[in-house]
């Protein structure tokens, strides 16, 4: 193999750390499917299965690497945070021998470097045709302000965070029961309903701060 060749094949391959012992490829695999085409899964126990296990991927097109790399880092997975990551150093990729390589200590990268934006100003979109990706439905839900964060499940749900109240607040007034139509041209009426948990959330978090020491 040339060493452009092992270089894309190297840009191809992600570590995911931080997950549940209990774990299974399959699992892992429909975790990270939506990116792009996964030609293999090799799931390792930590510590002897004493402590979170990890995963190696290895995607067909290293940009669909990316994209998972950017978008599942810091994800909430069962109560757990993934670490998702490019793996440095010495792999042991294939076998069943333990990783030993170095990682990088960032976390929740965004596009320029940076962590990702959250918010609490979330909704949840329901009715999604098959096709429809997470890019589909941020460019759908955009007119109602700056959408930070966006995500869609298989069962055709998905969740929209805005940076602001205001533009939570218009979509579900404006975008419910709107005409979606995905990349791949399929459409759909879409419910936008406010996440009741994140606002839940925040209305625990102002009396904690209200309170006064006596």
């Amino acid at each position: 193999m040339d060493r452009m060749s092992r270089s894309n094949d190297n840009k191809c391959r992600v570590y995911v750390g931080n997950l549940p012992q209990d774990i299974r490829s399959r699992d892992v695999e429909n975790l990270f499917s939506k990116y792009g085409k996964i030609i293999d899964v090799n799931v390792k126990d930590g510590h002897g299965g004493r402590g979170p296990s990890f995963a190696f991927l290895e995607f067909e097109d290293p940009r669909d690497a990316e994209d998972a790399i950017r978008y599942r880092d810091g994800y909430d997975f069962e109560g757990s945070r993934l670490r998702v990551e490019y793996p440095q150093g010495k792999k042991d990729f294939g076998s069943g021998g333990s990783f030993r390589g170095g990682f990088s200590r960032g976390r929740g990268r965004g596009r320029g470097g940076g962590p990702p934006r959250r918010s609490d100003y979330r909704v949840l979109v329901s009715g999604l045709p098959a096709t429809g990706s997470w890019q589909d439905i941020k460019d759908h839900l955009r007119e109602a302000g700056e959408v930070v964060y966006a995500d869609v499940f298989r069962d055709g749900t998905g969740v929209v965070e805005f940076s602001r109240r205001d533009d939570m607040e218009w979509a579900v007034r404006n975008m419910d029961d709107s005409k979606f139509k995905s990349h791949e041209g399929e459409t759909g009426i879409i419910r936008v309903k406010q996440d009741g948990s994140s606002s839940r959330r925040r209305k625990s978090y102002s009396r904690s701060r209200s309170r006064s020491p006596r």
